[in-house]
């Protein structure tokens, strides 16, 4: 696991989301990946121009426009140091993620390539991962028991079956973890997400993070849960909740603590700078009418 402790300390000074506001480094996510493959029961995907959260774009681009793009950007913010795609869909369930960053490894060598994904098809497609040279990846894991995982999520999509309840969630953490080997042993720096749901998984926190750490975890964020879609009527935590939570996992794993959630097309310095009205000066010309599915 050294080349993976050495990777992860090489972020900590060049990536927002490893170094915190003390690096004052830059972002950029690509909104290429539409689709998803699993349905979170607080996940609302949108297309506007005004919510700051995960899930959200002003529009989804191809492949071939995230060149552009990424120029612009660095001509507005020369402190981007990292090209993420967080969506607004799962970046694994198509192809257009790896594919932008294949260009991406062409067109800007030096660039940070970082990437989210659910995890479910993490296992088949670590190879690609590697192959396109992706510098660090975050997966999103709400809970290691698939009976606590079905209160989370209703359903996936594998391999063109759907299946539900607490045998989708059997699949999708088994997957999880093994990608989460499978790619951590090549040496890439694995940022894990867990959703914290008041009532549902906040006693589950510590289980959480130590079964990632033991797989190859390095750095753990905790995302306080907003109230929406299925989950609507769930209370978010607060912040006592949050700091016990992330306390428990801070026994087997390093804790991120400046997550500012941030949207599938954000652009700029975290919590400092944004330039995502002037990359898309058309933000307000898309409807609101994104969908589940």
């Amino acid at each position: 696991m050294e080349d993976n402790r050495n990777n992860y300390e090489a972020l900590k000074n060049s990536h927002p989301c490893f170094a915190g506001h003390r690096a004052n480094k830059g972002r950029i996510h690509l909104p290429v990946s539409p689709g998803c493959n699993i349905e979170c029961k607080f996940c609302d995907r949108k297309i506007n121009d005004y919510e700051q959260r995960p899930g959200v774009t002003s529009v989804v681009i191809r492949a071939e426009e995230a060149l552009e793009i990424v120029r612009r950007s660095l001509e507005l913010c020369p402190e981007i140091t990292v090209v993420g795609i967080a969506g607004p869909g799962d970046t694994l369930a198509t192809d257009y993620a790896l594919n932008t960053f294949r260009l991406i490894k062409e067109a800007f060598p030096d660039i940070l390539k970082c990437m989210s994904t659910n995890g479910l098809l993490l296992p088949e497609r670590a190879e690609e991962i590697l192959e396109v040279g992706i510098d660090s990846l975050t997966v999103t894991v709400n809970a290691v028991d698939p009976a606590i995982e079905a209160e989370l999520n209703s359903s996936i999509v594998y391999h063109g079956r759907r299946y539900e309840g607490e045998e989708a969630a059997g699949i999708l953490i088994r997957n999880q973890l093994a990608g989460i080997r499978k790619v951590s042993e090549a040496g890439i720096t694995i940022k894990v997400n867990t959703v914290l749901v008041p009532g549902i998984n906040d006693g589950h926190i510590e289980e959480i993070a130590r079964t990632v750490s033991e797989a190859g975890a390095s750095i753990y964020n905790l995302i306080p849960l907003i109230p929406q879609y299925e989950l609507a009527e769930c209370e978010a935590p607060n912040c006592m909740q949050i700091e016990t939570a992330r306390g428990k996992a801070a026994q087997y794993i390093d804790v991120f603590r400046h997550c500012q959630r941030c949207r599938a097309d954000a652009i700029g310095i975290p919590g400092e700078k944004d330039f995502g009205d002037q990359i898309y000066l058309n933000r307000l010309a898309h409807k609101d009418t994104f969908s589940h599915g």
